[in-house]
């Protein structure tokens, strides 16, 4: 009989454990380009030294009838956890897309704790770190701080094996990860049990502030408003990128861009960077129907945005704190510069919106309901969107790991149910990096849109220039003005 210490798993991760389907893999898979050669079991040290500093890692994720526990893996080996590769020919960005393509196709073995780290040792522009991390451990946002905590600003920290003691002191000081996850029989109580108990606080104010009762129900009729609004949604029309789903991923991820020209762009026509990176995105998407010869005129398309509801100081904490809002994406504007205006005010209209919170309570019911409830909500849902869309800010300084300066950056994001493709953003060192992630009956060649995201940006470049700065944020009507700008309509100017 086995004595393995056994904790339950969060309500919110047990829904992503058990949203996993073979169309559907729930992994987080990176990409970590370094411009140095690292030893190998140098490597493999300094991930068992720093990674497993999280108990958490050691763990399975056991998924029964009566419910899913973590439970602490009696015959964890980490050479089935840490391992070396090569790849073939040419050894070029194409056989390294290849390969991460086939890995975010493979499922992790549920034997184990479900993550892996490949070390390609032999890429053209350097080592290549490819990670791969069941969603039920974290959400994006805390895994990409979990892999950075093993990398340090210089290439001389980045080489030492940390003293197990003096480092989680450290890391505790700096983040609540450290401080929950070194004692993670702590964790039992899971995110319905907080809610609960913020319930019962929140109650018992009202007791001694009865006036603020309004405030609360007016609060808990917009998140019910939201849960119906989202549910009474159409579903995405099909399309190249929404349809019957496979097995096989295919990845690909452009040339980065730099994010102080992106930042120029939105200054200068008053936009943030997300909305000029997701327009960009969204016109790479337009080009390649067109290219395939669809006519997207007339498409309508949503993705569903993470949006991260940890506290900033819990940016560490693993688990699942984000919940999810649907945005819509102007496809069918063939107009660079209208689309980003569009972009723009469908993210203003979010800002306000509470469809975050709804969907996190919403996958913490879903994760005390049976499985035969959960898919079939869940499918409900995905067939709201097309894809998935991610946008992590990483950190703007150089890092190393093991010693080795760390060039590039990417990761993606599973989808869940019905949605086949994934587009995550990433900025780092002062660079952004965009990629895409596809099912292989919807996209079969990812590259051919990230080539289209490169020169998408370039237009949007120039014609910001053209155009000249636009003062404070954009209104709903500035698409109008813009698709009159630009066929050259300029009755107003000849006016003046």
């Amino acid at each position: 009989m086995s004595t393995a210490r056994k904790e339950p798993i969060a309500k919110v991760d047990t829904a992503w454990l058990r949203m996993e389907q073979p169309t559907n893999l729930m992994m987080i898979t990176g990409v970590i380009v370094l411009h140095q050669p690292v030893e190998f079991q140098h490597f493999r040290d300094i991930i068992a030294n720093r990674f497993l500093a999280f108990p958490r890692f050691r763990q399975k994720a056991v998924d029964t009838v009566r419910g899913c526990w973590w439970e602490e893996d009696v015959n964890f080996e980490l050479s089935s956890h840490v391992r070396r590769t090569a790849l073939p020919g040419e050894a070029g960005k194409a056989e390294l897309e290849e390969l991460v393509s086939e890995l975010a196709s493979t499922p992790l073995d549920k034997t184990k704790p479900l993550w892996q780290f490949h070390l390609v040792e032999n890429y053209v522009d350097g080592p290549v770190v490819i990670t791969r991390i069941h969603h039920c451990y974290a959400d994006g946002i805390a895994l990409v701080q979990v892999l950075l905590s093993l990398t340090e600003d210089s290439a001389e920290k980045s080489e030492r094996l940390v003293v197990p003691e003096e480092w989680k002191k450290k890391r505790a000081a700096e983040s609540n990860i450290f401080r929950r996850l070194m004692a993670p029989a702590r964790e039992g109580m899971d995110a319905v049990q907080h809610v609960g108990q913020k319930v019962i606080d929140e109650a018992m104010h009202l007791i001694r502030e009865p006036h603020l009762a309004s405030d609360y129900a007016l609060g808990a009729g917009e998140i019910m408003s939201e849960l119906a609004t989202a549910l009474l949604l159409e579903d995405d029309p099909p399309s190249q990128f929404k349809g019957e789903l496979g097995v096989r991923k295919n990845v690909a991820w452009a040339d980065p861009v730099s994010l102080e020209e992106v930042k120029a762009v939105g200054k200068a026509l008053g936009c943030t960077v997300n909305d000029v990176l997701i327009a960009t995105m969204t016109g790479a998407l337009h080009q390649y129907l067109v290219e395939q010869g669809d006519d997207p005129s007339e498409l309508t398309m949503r993705a569903t945005v993470p949006v991260n509801l940890r506290p900033l100081e819990h940016a560490r904490d693993l688990g699942n704190h984000f919940g999810l809002v649907f945005l819509d994406l102007p496809i069918a504007e063939s107009n660079p510069l209208a689309r980003l205006y569009q972009v723009a005010e469908f993210m203003h209209q979010l800002k306000s919106s509470k469809q975050a919170v709804m969907s996190l309570g919403l996958l913490a019911a879903l994760g005390m309901a049976p499985t035969a409830v959960q898919k079939p909500a869940l499918e409900l849902f995905s067939r709201k969107a097309s894809t998935v869309l991610t946008n992590v800010p990483g950190p703007q300084q150089p890092l190393y790991l093991a010693g080795a300066p760390i060039g590039e950056m990417m990761f993606w994001v599973p989808q869940s149910g019905s949605i086949g493709m994934g587009i995550s953003i990433i900025s780092y060192n002062g660079q952004v990096f965009c990629g895409l992630i596809s099912d292989k009956k919807r996209v079969p060649d990812p590259s051919s849109v990230m080539r289209h995201f490169e020169l998408e940006f370039e237009n949007l470049l120039h014609l910001t220039m053209l155009l000249g700065p636009q003062e404070g944020w954009v209104s709903p009507d500035m698409a109008d003005s813009v698709h009159a700008w630009i066929d050259g309509d300029h009755s107003s100017e000849d006016e003046a």
